[in-house]
């Protein structure tokens, strides 16, 4: 995503010079995107594997159906960008002169900025209620994402602050969810060695 808001104009109207002069740094952040995505679906995977039976029907449905949206909106903006560099490559002038720069922008824009982001925050809203509903995470993280979700369906425009509020918080969550699992493997090891004592 980084190199993504580094490369492409965040005004959709802006001309096309980037297809140019980052393209390269565009291409390496869509050949990353599937990489990014399979790490999403571990994330999703691991905590509904958290929930287990404490899973909420419609929450947890709520969250995979969201969380899959958002990583579909997210692979067809993609898409749209690696249209874009594959046109620019082949016929420069064509890209520069016709209506599909300007239409494949502001389609993609409005996938990522406010379709995808929405869902983001659709997402971590189910994720904070089911978190309150089954204490399986700290109080305080289900505030904190209930305040950074609300933060994601409210805004207007764009905002590079808003497009790494998602990123971050996932990165936030798959850390600590990491830690509590070797907490927790760490004492049932520690309580193994005091039993066979």
């Amino acid at each position: 995503m980084a190199l993504i808001r580094i490369s492409i104009p965040a005004d959709p109207t802006a001309d096309n010079a980037w297809l140019g002069t980052n393209s390269r740094s565009v291409a390496l952040a869509l050949n990353l995107v599937p990489f990014a995505g399979i790490a999403f679906l571990w994330f999703i995977g691991v905590l509904r594997d958290r929930f287990g039976d404490l899973e909420d029907r419609l929450f947890a449905t709520v969250f995979l159906g969201s969380g899959l949206l958002f990583l579909a909106m997210t692979f067809a903006a993609a898409a749209l960008a690696g249209g874009l560099l594959r046109t620019y490559a082949n016929n420069p002038s064509l890209a520069a002169d016709s209506n599909l720069y300007g239409y494949s922008r502001a389609v993609m824009y409005d996938i990522v900025n406010v379709y995808a982001i929405r869902m983001a925050g659709v997402f971590m809203i189910s994720l904070g209620t089911i978190w309150m509903r089954t204490g399986l995470m700290h109080r305080g993280w289900a505030i904190v994402t209930y305040v950074l979700a609300l933060t994601l369906l409210l805004s207007i425009g764009y905002s590079l602050f808003v497009s790494f509020v998602f990123p971050a918080w996932v990165l936030a969550v798959s850390v600590y969810v990491l830690i509590m699992n070797l907490r927790d493997k760490t004492l049932k090891a520690t309580a193994g060695e005091t039993a066979t004592d």
